[in-house]
């Protein structure tokens, strides 16, 4: 037989398959068990409506588009989800890769379901987005709609979780980057929002496709550890059933293998080879009531040995997605560790499907007052409050930072518990009680001892924010927040303390062009600015020195602009001119001053500057090998008398190599009251002479040459140079 015949009939066998596992008579049946027959009936004319216009329409993998649609649906099914979600769940690609619109779908179908549709179609290319951005801005799109109805959420993650399922269709390098955008972003979400059986699934398979060989290897080690998992799940299951039962308490045991990317986390998280992690097997007990849950607990620890310190209690302390149980961990038949869940059957559905298990929709009407709906609200409200007006990109970022499965608990002076994600600081906590706390405080005290503000905080603990009025943000904080309020408030109020610092940067720059040209800025006349704003297309004076300080424009060839061509001079209220004059640096100038790494000039040096664009105005020694861009790009520049401040030089020392020379360097340098930021030892093994390269922060010149002089004191050293 042929190849192109066998290709054909492979390709309409698994056509077939698809059919019968992902079509619509699949999806009624599981329909039959829990909806009414007319809305059974709305979902079937989805159908119909969906296939007509995906019709010649397929996917990668061969069969016929429209399964892609179903298949999503079924998976909302298995959630029980409502009739208007699986018709948007089938309609959910038809504005995007067809020609019906949204108000077509509207018409058809309703609203609701228009808007459903309209939350998970990705924005289409937009004029000078990269393709990253485009990205990000249809995924904040799709958020603003979960604000507006959750179900938008429901539906992309089922989109995912079958895009997944199906992505050895695509080649390499794009299933790696769909299971890391899975991973970063949509496991996270599926996380936050409780829907358990999507987020391991999702996990799984993006970790298959990231690291397909160590997926493997796992998986298969795995199995040789546990053995006979099963016969070993059964005898658990049965010993704790009947030490539940002697006790009269009505219990479901069921045990699993869990899942291999939390395996594979857990060994990275902490250094564990796999023969280290002994809780590969969980288990679940499921009773009737909340008083039983506990009862359970103590019959689980007289059958098992409990390990010291590995109880949680999320029924007391719940998760911010809902999920409500008491875990424990225990040592099991032949050693191995086992983890028990016990919950009761309303928590054990909430901890399998988060918030869909909680979606009421009755006669069209909503009922989004259940606790996992709410927190999932709040969360996304404060989502937007915190990130929500961030450029796309960091937008995501600011999205990916609020994604922490892991919490900590800690309290005010007053006693407020506050939750915030695991490895959370100090300032964290300041900006999560209140913004202005945060960009005020200075110091922190936890359970009553001054800790740094990057210290990482501990369930528990009482944290108490000491402010200052003068305070402000710290450029160094943005190294270790955690949330997302914390780092888009820092960034904010960087983002105008540039632009002020710009504006006053490019205002003096301009004042030396002026100069130069043979006339103040102060004797412009006002009209004399209007057709250079109109000309740049500036709204005022402010937003041109902003470009000037951040070096988008060059402070010359703006001065020019103001000169009439037909007479070469500028026009002013009195014709007076003054002489020019270098910029006077002072060391304060903050964000818009940048000190070049090549030579690190320090006060003291004969300097200039190079205008870079979104650096403003970068300083160099007049000396530096790397100093000869076009002479239209420099500006004069000279120390200010009250420079102020601690300017970073490296030093390069040559000694005889001896035992402690490290130290005596060090305490040398100590005592010059100059401070130590990086020191680099380059390896010459078998050599009698050491070198050693350090950066040091000094006030000037003459600071450093005190620091020089005293290096070359010390018994041993030949040589200490300035790079």
């Amino acid at each position: 037989m042929e190849l192109p015949v066998i290709h054909r009939l492979t390709t309409a066998l698994h056509k077939r398959q698809v059919a019968r596992e992902f079509g619509i008579d699949s999806l009624v049946k599981v329909l039959e068990d829990y909806m009414p027959e007319d809305q059974i009936a709305d979902v079937r004319r989805a159908y119909e409506f969906g296939a007509k216009h995906h019709a010649g329409q397929s996917r990668k993998s061969g069969e016929d588009y429209i399964f892609h649609p179903l298949a999503v649906a079924r998976i909302l099914a298995d959630l029980r989800m409502d009739a208007t979600t699986l018709i948007g769940a089938i309609l959910h690609d038809v504005i995007e890769d067809t020609e019906v619109s949204k108000e077509r779908v509207a018409t058809v179908f309703g609203q609701d379901v228009a808007d459903l549709v309209e939350g998970v179609t990705k924005i289409g290319k937009v004029e000078g987005l990269s393709r990253a951005e485009l990205q990000a801005e249809s995924f904040r799109k799709l958020l603003l709609a979960m604000t507006q109805d959750l179900r938008v959420i429901l539906v992309k993650l089922a989109d995912r979780l079958h895009n997944m399922r199906t992505l050895e269709a695509k080649e390499p390098a794009k299933r790696r980057r769909i299971a890391e955008e899975t991973l970063s972003i949509y496991a996270p979400i599926a996380q936050r929002l409780g829907i358990h059986t999507i987020r391991t699934e999702l996990e799984d398979l993006s970790f298959a496709n990231m690291h397909p060989e160590r997926a493997r290897v796992l998986e298969k080690a795995i199995d040789e550890q546990i053995g006979d998992s099963k016969n070993l799940i059964r005898d658990v299951e049965s010993k704790i059933a009947k030490a539940l039962r002697e006790e009269g308490i009505g219990a479901t045991v069921v045990g699993r293998e869990k899942n291999v990317y939390s395996i594979y986390q857990k060994m990275r998280r902490k250094k564990m080879r796999l023969l280290q992690v002994m809780d590969l097997l969980g288990f679940r007990v499921i009773v009737a009531k909340l008083d039983d849950c506990y009862r359970a607990l103590g019959v689980v620890h007289h059958v098992y040995r409990p390990v010291p310190g590995g109880f949680d209690d999320y029924i007391a302390n719940s998760k911010s997605n809902g999920y409500q149980s008491l875990h424990t961990t225990c040592i099991g038949p032949g050693g191995h560790k086992i983890e028990v869940q016990i919950r009761t059957r309303e928590m054990h559905h909430i901890a399998e499907s988060g918030i869909a298990a909680h979606w009421q929709y009755k006669l069209g009407g909503k009922d989004g007052g259940s606790a996992p709906q709410a927190r999932a609200t709040e969360w996304l409200r404060s989502l937007f409050d915190t990130v929500g007006t961030a450029g796309s990109l960091d937008f995501i970022e600011g999205v990916k930072v609020d994604l922490f499965p892991d919490e900590v608990y800690v309290f005010t002076p007053k006693g407020l518990i506050r939750r915030l994600p695991k490895g959370a600081t100090s300032v964290d906590f300041a900006y999560s009680v209140h913004s202005e706390l945060g960009d005020r405080c200075v110091a922190a005290r936890i359970d009553g001892s001054l800790e740094p503000l990057n210290t990482p905080l501990r369930s528990g603990q009482t944290v108490e924010i000491i402010t200052a009025r003068h305070a402000r943000p710290n450029a160094a904080w943005l190294n270790f927040v955690k949330t997302a309020k914390a780092r888009s408030h820092i960034r904010n109020f960087l983002r105008n303390q540039r632009e002020d610092e710009a504006v006053r940067l490019g205002r003096r720059l301009l004042e030396i062009a002026m100069r130069d040209l043979g006339v103040p800025l102060a004797k412009l006349r006002e009209e004399a600015a209007e057709p250079v704003l109109k000309a740049y297309n500036l709204k005022d004076m402010e937003e041109l020195y902003a470009t000037i300080g951040t070096g988008e424009r060059l402070a010359p060839l703006v001065a020019r602009h103001f000169l009439p061509e037909h007479k070469g001079g500028v026009v002013t209220g009195d014709g007076e001119a003054s002489s020019a004059a270098p910029l006077a640096i002072e060391g304060t100038e903050g964000l818009v001053i940048d000190y070049a790494r090549c030579c690190r000039p320090i006060p003291g040096d004969d300097i200039r500057g190079n205008v870079s664009v979104g650096r403003g105005i970068v300083i160099h020694r007049i000396d530096c090998k790397h100093a000869k861009a076009r002479p239209q790009d420099w500006v004069p520049l000279i120390w200010s008398e009250k420079v102020q401040g601690d300017f970073l030089s490296e030093v390069h020392l040559f000694a005889q190599n001896q035992r402690g020379l490290l130290a005596k360097v060090t305490a040398e340098i100590t005592r010059a009251e100059a401070s130590i930021e990086n020191v680099q030892m380059p390896d010459r093994a078998g050599s009698d002479t050491i070198e050693m390269r350090f950066i040091i922060a000094v006030k000037s010149r003459v600071h450093l040459a005190q620091v020089v002089r005293r290096l070359h004191r010390l018994n041993g050293v030949t040589k200490v140079a300035r790079a």
